[in-house]
């Protein structure tokens, strides 16, 4: 091994480069026997994911992510171009994905296929998760009267930038991609303060006002035209485990929020519980029922004694 030259070497504070390379080295190959068989596959790329989702993102929204002055005639050529070079990134992920989880190398053939049958399904949802997000960003527009227009909506709301995202993940997580689709979810988190889970299930006209702290769990199932405030938690009540204390996975344990629900700011609603039709938590409310169509949950008002001559009354 060649030496590295480090910088400390003239003032004698030789940082010993080569061996802790070589200890790290060590401690790489111990924890990659315990996870794979044979050599380690190649891993995604984050960075490439995260561009992939932002040239989709920039198809659906030509106009607002689009290059700087994209003139109309050019929109369909630049939506064309920017889907053929992003679908073609992510499938490549895609494919790296399904091979660290399991499909193997000699049937290389077999997991291209799979990649561009995902790839497929991933092209074909997006006129419809478009359909999907106009909703959506009328649901912003319309529920905050701060908002002036609806491109400052799509351009400057934290909640509907995590919405479309969201719904591309959720494509991804559906399809049988979770680890992609959770870098596109903590990538969206990393920059809104929002945290979804792609697993999550959302209808349209879904609106976040403000959003910083909202925790979004992965089996939470929402209906049409909900609404949520900062720091809202839809969470789970406990964690389930195996006979061995290990947690399950893969099972219901958040919140089903039905059609037309407002969830105000910094309640927790927590567990497989469902808020009905037209109901309305509270803020600061902390909630592990199911409540009625129509329900109405404030927080339970403090009583005050009087005291008078130390005689309560």
């Amino acid at each position: 091994m060649n030496r590295v030259e480090t910088g400390f070497e003239d003032g004698g504070d030789d940082l010993a480069i080569e061996r802790i390379v070589a200890e790290l080295q060590a401690l790489r190959a111990t924890s990659q026997m315990r996870r794979y068989r044979g050599t380690p596959p190649n891993l995604p790329s984050r960075a490439e994911t995260v561009a992939a989702v932002e040239g989709i993102v920039s198809a659906l929204f030509p106009r607002h992510f689009g290059p700087p002055g994209l003139r109309a005639r050019e929109v369909d050529s630049f939506v064309a171009l920017k889907l053929s070079e992003s679908l073609s990134l992510l499938r490549r992920q895609i494919e790296l994905e399904l091979r660290l989880a399991g499909e193997r190398e000699g049937a290389a053939h077999a997991l291209t296929r799979h990649a561009t049958h995902i790839i497929r399904e991933i092209a074909e949802s997006l006129p419809r998760l478009r359909a999907l997000l106009d909703a959506d960003v009328l649901a912003a527009f319309n529920g905050d009267p701060s908002a002036k227009t609806v491109d400052e909506v799509v351009f400057c709301f934290p909640g509907v930038a995590a919405i479309i995202r969201h719904r591309v993940a959720h494509e991804l997580y559906r399809l049988g991609v979770p680890m992609l689709a959770r870098i596109i979810a903590e990538k969206s988190h990393s920059e809104t303060g929002i945290d979804i889970h792609p697993g999550a299930q959302i209808a349209e006209g879904f609106f976040i006002d403000h959003g910083t702290g909202v925790v979004i769990g992965e089996t939470t199932i929402i209906g049409k035209n909900v609404r949520l405030y900062q720091a809202v938690t839809l969470g789970a009540k406990r964690f389930e485990t195996g006979a061995e204390g290990q947690l399950l996975k893969n099972y219901p344990r958040h919140p089903i929020v039905e059609d037309d629900v407002v969830i105000y700011a910094g309640a927790t609603v927590l567990g497989r519980i469902t808020i009905g039709k037209g109901a309305s938590i509270g803020g600061n409310v902390w909630l592990t029922h199911s409540v009625p169509e129509g329900a109405v949950i404030m927080q339970a008002k403090a009583t005050e004694d009087i005291f008078v001559d130390g005689a309560g009354i």
